[in-house]
């Protein structure tokens, strides 16, 4: 008998070990349930990450156009004070300097956020063209 009070006791101890290690359906469906609330946060906090960049980019390039636009009034002025033979040929370069800044701003501002992958090729395009432009702007200021 007490053999038999062991070995129930000794099973009851396995058995309640067995059941306590192993998850119920429904610890398996929560444990799932936090999973995809944690990923759903991940998320989140990337996308919130990822406009954050743009408005960054957004205000950083903002700033630089506006720089160009002072360039370019200020070579307007420094024309017109002097007295440049080539003058017809500096207006029509500073006409054009003008168009692409503006180019640039009007694509900078009609970009929508169509997701990170297409988000970072158009930063790298944009970056080239405003590096192109920057030069353009110092190749003009050397000459004058």
């Amino acid at each position: 008998m007490k053999k038999s009070i062991l070995i129930l006791a000794a099973f009851t101890l396995m058995t309640g070990a067995i059941m306590t290690s192993c998850n119920t359906p429904a610890q398996k469906v929560e444990n799932a349930q936090d999973k995809v609330t944690e990923a759903n946060q991940d998320l989140d906090k990337a996308n919130q990450a990822y406009l954050v960049d743009i408005e960054n980019y957004r205000k950083e390039n903002a700033d630089k156009i506006a720089a160009n636009d002072q360039i370019i009034a200020e070579f307007k002025t420094r024309i017109e004070d002097e007295k440049i033979e080539d003058k017809a040929d500096y207006n029509n370069k500073i006409t054009e300097l003008n168009q692409k800044n503006s180019d640039m701003k009007k694509k900078l501002d009609d970009y929508k956020t169509e997701g990170k992958e297409k988000w970072e090729i158009f930063k790298t395009e944009f970056s080239h063209d405003m590096d192109e432009l920057g030069k353009a702007f110092n190749g003009l200021n050397a000459k004058i």
